[in-house]
Parts: structure tokens; C-alpha cells; sequence
């Protein structure tokens, strides 16, 4: 029973009595009950779906999820191929790279990190600053405990000793050797080889697209340059990996597999280094570029342009102030003057000349022809003079080319006229890529009546095709282009393409097409020049010949006495304009200004093996200067009695035998 009272004042105190309701009070019991049952059943039941859900259904994923927090995949980047010239000497080699790691967790607690990096510091004489050991010092606090930090680099092997010695001074520090690009010829082939360097966000990009990012994925360097870069693909090799397994924290607890990376490829080049080295010599100081090749396949021996730069620079990585100082260089050497030079090619394209004008009867070997000391075109009184200020007398193509007489192909010019011209100078290679295999290639410019009109929004008018015939006005080329175009004049018109790489044929399309989309691959024909009667590129080469061995030839001094015969062609290309009334005098104007020296020879005459092309920035004549340097080639490569005959792929073929 319960007992109420009324607390009413004005009435006395009464007593209730009020009975429970056993039935509602049980029923609603029974209510709750029900509902936490059911709350139960649901949690039951979402339970047992969940865990069929991560148990069955979705097994697979988080089993993945689980193997890649426990195993780790690490890459490991495979050697690069090396580099030799033609003789098997080693041009590009990887070198071990000593550096100092150190792991935070086997450091000794007996001292602190910063006078254990102090001490490193002045047992190795190494050039920290203290914000370089402070810098480390918190590397080594935050980094994980377990992994190597990079303490120092690029060590001598005398500081490696001393370490060694010293190292039970230094618990946790260890020496750890790596591979690293080394060119021993320095700037002698640089433009040739061209260099490795850091891989940068462009070239994560390139990768990219060309899918080849995972075989990249433990190489810090890419080809950046010349060979280096044209055949990356083969010198790179394949990636290997680290199967490993790690616990929590990431510290790996045993290896599960093992794939060893696959070397790159070695590549054997058509260079010959004791040639290369003499053609730096004979550059000296002076701006230019030397080219020497085998006109009958095209393989290089000497590529040289100069000034040149240590590409060891790049690999260890270049300082700021050391390329700033490069790429403000007055003397550009960062420029690859065989390949993306563009120079007048002056009188060395008389003898292509000619043979356009036989074949389209504009002219004759007998035609005769009298060179006065300027040329006029019909109907104007401009003076086009000739480099002799009396002219020449009569004469006939072969004298012409002798003497190089202007006033002769003036007028061979004007009569072909500039839509001839540029189509048979397009054979021979000029205003094209000549299939060297670099990337480093400028096509220069061979002049047209569409590009004087995109240019210069003008119309061709026959005073612009005059100085074409002597190579000069619009016309300019590479010295590589000039050297093949000159080549395909030996070979009577069949297609010479130049190449660095002996094996050039198997590699050098693919990469064309895959690597270089700015450089369209077209397979070469095997006839660049087609001409009426081959006799034609027999008139060029003898007006060659006279050139060195005929009495008034202008290059019968430089090559005086030689042992073989030879044939050549110079040329001297103004870099300024003249006007009528004055004459050129080299002492009066400034250097920079001074006409470029030239000049084209191939030896011997009758089987040609070797093929010259030089070319001499502001130095002169070309007769008087760049003459004489294609003649110490020639005879570095076809009188030196200590010059190898037997190359390293023929020494390998003996040995098998």
C-alpha cells in the first residue's frame, strides 16, 4: 500500500490507499525486453555480415592490403653499358663512388650525434659548415632509426683508408660504394658522347609516356646528351628487384626473392680516340668544329667541336655558378658546332654545283666561260665581285672549281636558278637531318623561294640567287651536312648517312622513331642524287683534285709533298656585307666579324678512305687556315705507322678461330 497525505490546510489530514497494475506494469516489461532482443538479433546479425563480408567476400582485397604492409618490393638498378671507340678503348665507364652512411640505431650512446660528425669531420678534413652538421644532425633525430642517411660523398680512396682504419671509432657509420658515370677523356668527346645527369621532372615525364617508368624506378641518371641519350635504351638495361618482408615498422626481416637487374649493352663506337685527341690538338684555342668519316659507310673517326666542357661535371652533379659560367660563355661551348653549327658553306659546294649544272645542261665539261673581276645580272649595275679583284680569264669547270672562280657559278646560279638549286642541294643533304644519330642536330637552312616568303614576307627575286652559287646570302648548313653532302659526291650519288655507333644499321631506326619525335626517321634511299650520266660526280672530284695538285689550285700549298693524293675544296664565308665600293680587310674589322675558314679533302684520290671537313670560326682564308688542319688529319689517319689496323671486332673473331 501507498500512503498520500493532503497538505491542504484548510481540510484535515486524510489517508488514500492506491492498489499497483500488475498487468501493465508486466506488459511493459515484456516491451523492453522485446526491444533490447531485437537490438540484439540486429547486432548479431550486422556482426555476422561484416565478418562475411571481410572473411569472404572481400578476402582478396584486404589480403593484398596486407601482403604490401608485410612485403615490399625493392628495386635495384641494373649497371649501365660502357663505351669504346672503334679499338676497344674505354671511352665511358661506371666508377665506384665511396660515400659515408650512417644507421641512428647503432650509433654509440656514449656521445652525442653532433661530436661523432665533428670528429668524422676532422679525421677526413671533410668541408662541413656548421649548418652542415646541424642539418644532420636532425636527418639522424627524425629519420627512422633503422634506415642508412647519407653522411658524406664523393670520397678519395685516401679518405676511404683512413675511415677504414678509424671506423671502430664510429659505431653505426659504414662505407657504402655505388656506381657512377666517368668520362676519362674528358672534354675531348664531349659532343660526341654527351653525358648522364640527375633525372629531373621532364624526364619523369618523357618516361611517362613512353611507359618505361618502372624500369626507371631505382636510376637516379638519364642520358642527357649525345650517344648517351640517342641510345639510353640500350646502355640503360632492365631494372631488378628486392622481394623483402618487413614487420611494422618497415624494418625488413628476410629476403623472399631475388631478380637480378640485366645489365645494359656495351656499345663499340666508329671513333678512333688517337684521332679524336689529334683533332682537339689542332683546334687549339680556336672556335671550329673537325669532322673525319669513311665516305664509303659513313662511320665517323673524329668528331670534334671546340670549345668543349667537362662532362664529369654533370654526373657529379654541376654547381650553379659552374653552368651559369658555361651558359654565359661568350664562345658558347654548350653548342655542338658539327651538328647544330649553321655556317655559309662559301666555295666548298662549287663541285655540287657542277654537278647540277651538267645535269641540267646548263653547262659542259668544255663548256668555256671568261671570269672578269665581278658579275652583273642583266639590267643592273650591282657589282657581284669575285675574290680576286682582276678575275680570272677564260676558263672551263674544271679550272673553275681550281680556282675557285666566283663570277663562274654566279652565273651557273642564276642560270639554274633557285628552284633547282634547292632541289639538288636537298639531295645531297642540305636543310636535312643527315641520320647522325644524335638528337643534337640543327638543320640549318637551304634557302627557298617559300622560306624567303615565310621569313620575310617578300617575294625571291634573281639578286638572291646569285650568292647561293657560291655559297653564301640565305645558305646555311651544319658541318656534319656538308661533310655527307660531299660524301655522296664520292660515292656517285648513292645515300651515306653518318653515324657514331658501329652497329649503327640495328639500332638507330628504332630509336629514331621511339625516342626523337622532332626527328622524323625516314629509311634511307640507297640513291640520294640522281643524276643523267654518273660521269658527272667524276667532273666535281677532278675539279677537286686540281684543287690540291693543279698549279693554281688554292689548297696545292697546304697539301705540298703528301705521300698520297688527294682532293679538296676550300672555302671562305663572310660573316658581313661588304659594300660595293670597299674591299675586305680582315685587320680593320672586328674579330667576331672576320670570315669563317673552310675547307672539304678526301684521300686517296683514286679509293677514297677518309673524308675531312673543317671548318674555322673568324680565322680566315680557308685555304691558308683551314687547309693545312685537314691535311695533318689525313695524314694522322693514313700515314701514322702506329695507327691500329685490326679492330676489336676482328681481335674477338681471331680469338674464336
Amino acid at each position: 500500500m501507498t500512503f498520500r497525505f493532503n497538505h491542504d490546510s484548510s481540510k484535515p489530514l486524510q489517508q488514500r490507499v492506491i492498489f499497483r497494475d500488475n498487468i501493465a506494469e508486466a506488459n511493459l516489461f515484456k516491451g523492453r525486453i522485446f526491444i533490447a532482443f531485437m537490438v540484439v538479433i540486429l547486432m548479431t546479425v550486422a556482426l555476422i555480415y561484416n565478418l562475411y563480408d571481410l572473411q569472404i567476400v572481400k578476402y582478396e582485397s584486404f589480403s593484398s592490403r596486407s601482403n604490401s604492409n608485410r612485403i615490399k618490393i625493392i628495386p635495384i638498378a641494373p649497371p649501365r653499358g660502357l663505351i669504346y671507340d672503334r679499338y676497344g678503348v674505354l671511352l665511358a665507364e661506371n666508377q665506384p663512388l665511396y660515400e659515408i652512411e650512417v644507421i641512428p640505431e647503432d650509433i654509440d650512446r656514449g656521445k652525442t650525434v653532433r661530436n661523432t660528425l665533428q670528429e668524422l669531420k676532422a679525421l677526413l678534413d671533410l668541408p662541413f659548415e656548421d649548418k652542415d652538421i646541424d642539418l644532420l644532425v636532425e636527418k639522424i633525430r627524425v629519420g627512422k632509426k633503422f634506415k642508412p642517411i647519407v653522411v658524406a660523398s664523393k670520397l678519395t680512396e685516401e679518405q676511404i683508408a683512413i675511415f677504414s682504419v678509424n671506423q671502430y671509432d664510429f659505431a653505426g657509420f659504414y662505407v657504402q660504394p655505388k656506381l657512377k658515370r666517368y668520362y676519362p677523356f674528358g672534354s675531348t668527346l664531349t659532343h660526341a658522347l654527351g653525358y648522364v645527369a640527375r633525372i629531373n621532372q621532364k624526364d619523369v615525364e618523357q618516361l611517362e609516356k613512353l611507359n618505361k617508368t618502372l624500369n626507371y624506378a631505382a636510376t637516379q641518371d638519364i642520358g642527357k646528351q649525345g650517344v648517351e641519350k640517342f641510345y639510353e635504351d640500350i646502355l640503360h638495361g632492365t631494372v631488378g628487384y628486392k622481394k623483402v618482408e618487413v614487420d611494422s615498422t618497415g624494418r625488413v626481416a628476410r629476403t623472399i626473392e631475388f631478380a637480378t637487374p640485366t645489365p645494359g649493352k656495351d656499345i663499340y663506337l666508329t671513333i678512333d680516340i688517337n684521332l679524336q685527341k689529334k683533332a682537339q690538338e689542332l683546334l687549339g684555342e680556336t672556335k671550329g668544329a673537325i669532322v673525319l668519316l669513311d665516305p664509303n659507310n659513313g662511320e665517323i673517326l673524329a668528331f670534334a667541336s671546340n670549345p668543349s666542357y667537362d662532362p664529369n661535371m654533370f654526373v657529379r652533379g654541376i654547381l650553379s655558378s659552374e653552368y651559369n659560367e658555361l651558359l654565359n660563355n661568350p664562345d658558347r661551348p654548350l653548342i655542338n658546332r658539327v651538328s647544330q653549327g649553321g655556317y655559309a658553306p662559301a666555295s666548298t659546294i662549287k663541285p655540287l654545283m657542277t654537278v647540277m649544272g651538267l645535269n641540267e645542261g646548263l653547262i659542259t665539261p668544255k663548256t668555256q666561260f671568261f671570269g672578269g673581276p665581278y658579275y652583273s645580272l642583266p639590267g643592273s649595275s650591282h657589282k657581284f665581285r669575285d675574290w680576286r679583284r682582276w678575275g680570272h680569264g677564260w676558263m672551263d669547270v674544271y679550272r673553275a672549281i681550281e680556282i675557285s672562280c666566283d663570277t663562274f657559278f654566279y652565273d651557273l646560279a642564276f642560270k639554274a636558278g633557285i628552284d633547282n638549286i634547292n632541289k639538288y642541294m636537298g639531295q645531297f643533304g642540305f636543310g636535312k637531318h643527315s641520320g647522325i644519330d644524335l638528337y643534337e642536330e640543327s638543320l640549318a637552312n637551304l634557302p627557298s623561294k617559300q622560306w624567303k616568303m615565310g621569313r620575310f614576307k617578300q617575294v625571291w627575286v634573281p639578286g638572291d640567287t646569285v650568292p647561293i652559287g657560291i655559297g653564301q646570302g640565305y645558305w646555311s648548313t651544319t658541318l656534319i651536312q656538308l661533310v655527307r653532302a660531299h660524301a655522296i659526291l664520292i660515292q656517285h650519288g648513292k645515300n651515306v648517312i653518318p653515324h657514331l655507333a658501329k652497329n649503327y644499321d640495328e639500332m638507330a631506326p628504332k630509336e629514331f622513331m621511339i625516342n626523337n619525335p622532332r626527328k622524323k626517321y625516314e629509311p634511307p634511299k640507297e640513291t640520294a642524287v640522281e643524276v643523267n650520266n654518273k660521269g658527272y660526280f667524276d667532273v666535281g672530284m677532278k675539279g677537286m683534285y686540281l684543287v690540291i695538285n693543279g698549279p693554281e689550285g688554292t689548297g696545292r700549298r697546304a697539301f705540298a709533298g703528301t705521300k698520297y693524293k688527294a682532293a679538296g675544296k676550300s672555302g671562305t664565308a663572310q660573316i658581313i656585307t661588304i659594300k660595293q665600293d670597299q674591299h675586305y680587310n680582315a685587320s680593320a674589322i672586328a674579330k667576331e666579324h672576320r670570315d669563317n675558314a673552310l675547307f672539304v679533302a678526301f684521300a686517296p684520290y683514286e679509293a677514297p678512305k677518309a673524308l675531312v671537313g673543317v671548318i674555322l670560326e673568324n680565322a680566315g682564308g680557308g685555304s691558308k687556315y683551314a687547309a693545312p688542319i685537314a691535311r695533318k688529319m689525313l695524314d694522322a689517319y693514313l700515314l701514322d705507322p702506329d695507327h691500329p689496323q685490326i679492330e676489336i671486332s676482328d681481335k674477338k673473331a681471331e680469338k674464336k678461330k
